[in-house]
């Protein structure tokens, strides 16, 4: 996974990009050209698409810029198109799906930002060069007109893109203010496509960070997934710590830059984390989608968030971080909730962090059936995750302390594989149910229920499966003594 840029393209390889992409996706784009100029109306594949066909990358989801606004676009679309959407009609917007492909049409347009507002004031333009320019960088302000496919670019984008530079159409600044998550979006592309981004942008980042407050939480949380989720997170991750957005975004992170004690005996927790970010990537393809996984990744760059409120100097000049698993959680959490992440991914990731620790309590193999148990049980769902995790967080240069740790977690994955195989580990239950309990108990359904039950579970943790007599002797045994 590089940490520098990649190296550029040459041009004739671009226009072989170019050409194939156009050939592949021809059904589409001389059907809808044809059906646009007929009505008198101008229509270009523009962005992403026409970015992507010259970098060698394959898609369905093709984005066109019109001159037809969009109730003229959805009557055209009627009668080709196997199914219409018009979510994005405010915005000029309408999507439709023609066979394989997903298709969205965009009427030329502005927009800008009120300096108050977390909405853009959409205005449709009537030229391409207008909409071309009010894009975010070059490399998508490029566009194909259809269907005689001229090829259209104003602004250079061809060149930044051999380059793999990020720049604006026009000055940084303007770009930002009209819409500062495009801030966020340049990250995010240098993630995406291991571009760097031109200095004056940068600078700009820098210059305005703070502006991304007045954007929405949802937009900046989908930005940074898309970030997180790219080949080369470390490149976006960099530039928003780099430029002070991540003070506004995901104020975690930077944190983690801690000052080194005078002694240097603790280790850079920032540069830790993405490189346990960067392992546990490597380490995905265990994972049963294969990756990119989201809960995975960001539970590796939050894992060690609770250190900065947990690190305490000692008389002998080492740094301990006492319960920063446990602190570390309830800030992942609460920085989650503040993005608006699902209930289901802030639970998953929370519980990756708190749980990430509990390996190292393993020493060389010393860990009882019942605590390998529990470590399953309290991992849940998210054992697999928490197998990539524990094992991606080992970053020692030591190579013989780094084979130490990786042959004592195998030990482990092998006796949890053993136990699940012997005791179906992942559905752990008591030997007794809830109506068994209030039968033999002549009890009927109440809190008492539930400590039974609960005491029975550590017993079947402790003592693996017990037979049904063992077990009805042991519930009378724990309610007499309970009086």
């Amino acid at each position: 996974m590089p940490e520098a840029p990649l190296p550029p393209l040459q041009l004739t390889d671009v226009e072989r990009s170019v050409a194939s992409e156009l050939d592949r996706i021809s059904p589409v784009i001389d059907e809808l050209g044809h059906r646009f100029r007929a009505a008198g109306h101008e229509l270009a594949l523009v962005g992403g698409p026409v970015r992507d066909a010259m970098l060698g990358r394959r898609h369905n989801d093709l984005d066109f810029t019109t001159s037809a606004r969009p109730e003229q676009t959805e009557t055209l679309l009627k009668g080709w198109a196997e199914a219409i959407w018009d979510m994005g009609r405010a915005f000029g917007t309408i999507g439709c799906r023609k066979g394989e492909w997903q298709v969205e049409i965009t009427t030329y347009r502005s927009e800008t930002y009120d300096p108050t507002s977390r909405k853009p004031d959409v205005d449709f333009g009537d030229s391409l060069a207008g909409d071309l320019g009010r894009r975010d960088f070059t490399v998508n302000a490029m566009a194909v007109s259809v269907p005689d496919r001229t090829f259209e670019d104003p602004y250079g984008g061809v060149v930044d893109l051999a380059h793999r530079v990020l720049r604006t159409p026009g000055r940084p600044e303007d770009s930002f203010s009209d819409d500062p998550l495009r801030m966020m979006r340049a990250a995010r592309f240098a993630a995406q496509l291991g571009f760097t981004v031109d200095p004056a942008v940068v600078t700009a980042m820098r210059e305005m960070a703070g502006r991304i407050e007045i954007i929405s939480a949802e937009r900046v949380r989908d930005e940074l997934v898309k970030l997180v989720c790219a080949p080369y997170p470390r490149l976006g991750l960099t530039l928003l710590v780099e430029t002070g957005l991540a003070d506004h975004v995901l104020p975690e992170l930077p944190a983690l830059a801690l000052e080194r004690d005078e002694h240097h005996r603790h280790k850079d927790v920032y540069e830790h984390t993405l490189t346990v970010l960067e392992q546990s990537i490597d380490l995905e393809p265990r994972l049963p989608g294969g990756g990119p996984d989201l809960v995975s990744r960001f539970a590796a760059l939050m894992h060690d968030v609770g250190k900065p409120r947990t690190r305490k100097f000692v008389d002998d000049g080492t740094v301990t971080f006492h319960h920063h698993d446990v602190v570390g959680a309830k800030i992942t959490r609460k920085r989650m909730k503040a993005l608006r992440f699902s209930n289901d991914q802030i639970d998953a990731v929370s519980k990756l962090v708190e749980l990430h620790l509990r390996f190292h309590g393993y020493g060389s193999g010393e860990w009882t059936d019942s605590a390998v148990r529990r470590y399953v049980r309290d991992a849940g769902d998210e054992l697999e995750r928490l197998h990539v995790l524990t094992r991606a967080d080992c970053t020692t240069r030591n190579q013989r302390k780094a084979d130490r740790l990786r042959r004592t977690y195998d030990d482990l994955e092998a006796r949890i594989e053993r136990l699940s195989e012997e005791e179906e580990l992942a559905s752990i239950r008591p030997d007794l149910d809830g109506n068994q309990i209030m039968e033999i108990l002549g009890i009927g359904p109440g809190r008492e229920v539930g400590l039974a039950y609960r005491h029975l579970l550590e017993l079947r943790m402790d003592r693996g499966p017990m037979s049904h007599e063992d077990a009805e002797a042991a519930l009378r045994e724990w309610w007499v003594a309970r009086g």
